[in-house]
């Protein structure tokens, strides 16, 4: 095995690449705070184009879990991994095994969790080699699939920005357009429906669409969401769905979805507020999953991480409080408070106890 740290202007505090020829396993693990705990944040496995991209991808997504971390009130820092390649192909037990050595070696800086490629049975897997490892199976002492509060906390996040926009939390009668219904996606879906809104999905893959139809028959399939008048539309697929193509076409009043890294790039934010739309920052809306992994910390227990869950609601509501009060996007808020609670809470961390 190889390992290397990576160092650049980019804030985090560490990036370390990963190695494993027998096993073929390529991957990237990045830190970008430990302000206020051990950096908590899942694997993604995916077929990237390149090292590059791989790089990219894993930056953004360590420094969103570090602010999403802040944000839910959690005492856990932020980091991601990638491990590049198509899972369909290369994913082995050696090839997991050998990535969990690499986080072990990390001595409990970096905490991972499941993410896209990734499953609780991968987790599993992972865990016989690694201590530092949340996301497992209720047979090991694990919180089972994080989509299940990923949804729900997107769910209290919609019903806040329902009442922030229209001056109540129902969404009965509202017309919710879900982009992407994989994990989270078709968890949200049946809330959504419970609650009586008018679903509309899509999806690129055919199967995932069956799925979902065939679990609510009452929802519609379309192929451009983006062009579908909607009340809330809901990104919960990769990232990068709001850009300076679909904005200008987007028909919503609400963007609350429970995809990472939804703006293309700064700017997209007030791109947004200047037309009108709500948009729910994505790392506090989506912010059940490591809030449900989190709690494996403690002994898990799915009641105590519900009720954690149920205050992105109240959470929601501050962030757009505090935008309405200072007059800056909803994402500016949300990075305020974030970067706020980290650099006041991580200071105690310098005073010795012993």
């Amino acid at each position: 095995m190889t390992f290397g740290v990576f160092s650049r202007e980019t804030g985090h505090e560490q990036v370390v690449f990963c190695q494993d020829p027998p096993t073929g396993l390529k991957a990237i693990i990045a830190i970008y705070s430990t302000a206020l705990g051990p950096a908590l944040g899942g694997t993604r496995f995916y077929p990237y184009r390149d090292e590059s991209d791989a790089l990219d991808d894993v930056l953004a997504l360590s420094k969103g879990m570090a602010y999403k971390n802040a944000l839910a009130g959690l005492d856990l820092g932020g980091g991601k991994a990638v491990i590049i390649g198509d899972p369909a192909t290369v994913k082995s037990e050696a090839l997991l095994r050998a990535y969990g050595r690499f986080v072990e070696s990390l001595d409990g800086r970096y905490i991972t969790a499941c993410d896209v490629g990734t499953y609780v049975a991968d987790m599993d897997v992972v865990a016989r080699e690694c201590r530092f490892v949340t996301g497992r199976s209720p047979d090991n002492g694990g919180a089972g699939d994080s989509s299940v509060l990923t949804a729900f906390g997107v769910f209290q996040a919609m019903r806040a920005s329902a009442e922030h926009r229209w001056g109540s939390p129902d969404l009965a009668g509202r017309r919710v357009g879900v982009a992407g219904v994989g994990k989270v996606g078709h968890v949200l879906t049946g809330h959504l429906v419970e609650a009586g809104a008018r679903v509309v999905i899509s999806d690129v893959s055919g199967a995932a669409t069956a799925r979902t139809k065939a679990a609510y028959p009452d929802v519609t399939v379309s192929d451009d969401l983006i062009g579908t008048p909607l009340d809330i539309f809901a990104p919960c697929a990769l990232g990068n769905a709001l850009n300076d193509e679909t904005v200008p076409a987007l028909r919503a009043e609400i963007v609350c979805g429970g995809a990472n890294n939804q703006l293309a790039h700064a700017g997209i934010d007030k791109l947004l507020d200047e037309r009108g739309i709500l948009y729910a920052p994505d790392y506090l809306v989506n912010a059940g999953g490591v809030i449900q992994v989190s709690d494996e910390l403690h002994g898990f227990d799915f009641a105590r991480a519900k009720r954690k869950a149920t205050a992105i609601f109240d959470t929601t509501k501050a962030v757009f409080a505090l935008a309405d009060a200072e007059g800056v996007p909803p994402a500016t808020a949300a990075d305020r408070l974030a970067e706020r609670r980290m650099a006041e809470v991580g200071r105690l961390r310098s005073i010795l106890t012993h």
